[in-house]
This record gives structure tokens, C-alpha cells and sequence, in this order.
């Protein structure tokens, strides 16, 4: 099975780490958040890997070499500019001949990769979304009214939202959607794969899962990893 880790993000939120070391090499328990996505890959069955590189993509190629220490193939894709959350998939169209797993550079995750990828091919999308549900508690009573009768007063109503958890399962045929040599994101993918009628699913992640974006989340990622992996 096949993995694109997207590892080009300039991770300017998490300066002024990320101007010394490219966020995907940050260290959590003692590991790359890389190669922690690599093994966990590995351990799911996934052996043949492609990471999407811009930002100090030397430092990442140097790193992580040909992923025969890790017991996987690996191939480091530079791009020349930055090309976006999709763009980078088209560097790679003749080596992604078979449904593909494509993950952020930047999460912690227990997801069952091998789980997730079956139920996309077994289904035939041609994207499949991994979700997250996040509940936020709200701090006040939430009033519901019909012009000045009150129907019903909620007292602090968790919101619940589903977040796109930034790891995906790709049918090959997407990629002829995806223009050449142009920074494109892949919220615009999912909304234009919508538009033309292509079968586009989600799957929820009940396991633990972490989007390393700023100071907080890295401390939380740190104390996490030592507590559940």
C-alpha cells in the first residue's frame, strides 16, 4: 500500500522553532513527528512512502534517507514552488498508480490507517475524508424563540462540529483534476470533485488524533505521546 505524507508547510506558527528545523522534524517523545507517521504507516501495512517536500526539504531528505531503517521505501518529492495541499500529488502521478493514503505532515494520530484505507477502496470513492468530531462548550444559555414566545432555553450547549482531520484516501483518477504546476489547495479538490458528481465519503476518526499547528498543540502533543503511544 501506498502513503504521500505532505511535509512542505512553512509552519510559521510555530516559529522560531520551525526557523532552524521544518515542523515535520520537530521532536515529540523523543521521535520526529515524521517519523512517528512513518512507522506508524509501516505498522499498517504501508511500505512504499512519498513525502512532499519545499520548505528545507534537505534537512527532510537527510533525515529520513530511503526509509530502509524504518523497513519501508521511501521517496523525497521536492517541489521548486510551493504548489499548495494538492498541487504536490501531480510530481508523483507516475508512481500513484493504485488508491493512496495522503496525510498532513503535522499529526499525531492512533488512526487505523489500514482500516480507513479498506473502507475507501472497498466503497470505490474517489475521495475519502478522515473527519474528527470536536465538541467546544459554549459559555452561555442558548435561547431558541418563534418571533417574541420563547420555545426553549438550552442551558450551555456543547457545539459539535466535524473537522476535516487533514488525511485522505485517493483514488488515481483525481489526479486528473488536479492542474499542473499551480499552487492548489485541497479544500478546492473536495469542493470541485463535489461539483462534477465524484464520489466523494468521510470516515470518522474515533482514535486519538492531534493537528500540531501552534506552541499549545505541540506541548499537548508532547505530554500525549508519552501518555498513550
Amino acid at each position: 500500500m501506498i502513503a504521500v505524507i505532505l511535509a512542505g508547510g512553512l509552519g510559521t506558527r510555530l516559529r522560531p522553532f520551525t526557523e532552524v528545523i521544518p515542523k515535520p522534524l520537530l521532536p515529540i517523545g523523543g521521535k520526529a513527528i515524521l517519523q512517528i507517521q512513518i512507522e506508524r504507516l509501516r505498522d499498517n501495512g504501508f511500505k512504499e512512502i512519498y513525502i512532499c517536500t519545499n520548505y528545507k526539504s534537505d534537512y527532510i531528505e537527510d533525515f529520513i534517507g530511503d526509509g530502509s531503517r524504518y523497513g519501508v521505501s521511501i521517496i523525497v518529492s521536492k517541489e521548486n514552488k510551493r504548489l499548495g495541499t494538492a498541487g504536490p500529488l501531480t510530481l508523483l502521478k507516475r508512481y500513484l498508480k493504485k488508491p493512496f493514503i495522503v496525510m498532513n505532515g503535522d499529526i499525531l494520530t492512533s488512526l487505523n490507517f489500514k482500516n480507513f484505507y479498506n473502507f475507501a477502496v472497498d466503497n470505490d470513492s474517489d475521495i475519502c475524508l478522515a473527519i474528527k468530531k470536536e465538541v467546544t462548550p459554549y459559555e452561555f444559555g442558548n435561547i431558541l424563540f418563534n418571533g417574541d414566545d420563547v420555545l426553549e432555553m438550552q442551558e450551555k450547549p456543547d457545539i459539535v462540529k466535524y473537522i476535516l482531520a487533514g488525511i485522505y484516501v485517493i483514488n488515481p483518477r483525481v489526479l486528473n483534476e488536479i492542474p499542473n504546476d499551480t499552487y492548489y489547495g485541497m479544500d478546492i479538490l473536495i469542493n470541485q470533485l463535489i461539483s462534477n458528481k465524484m464520489k466523494v465519503l468521510k470516515y470518522e476518526i474515533s482514535e486519538y488524533w492531534l493537528d500540531i499547528g501552534r506552541y499549545n498543540d505541540y506541548e499537548k502533543a508532547e505530554s500525549d505521546y508519552k501518555a498513550l503511544f
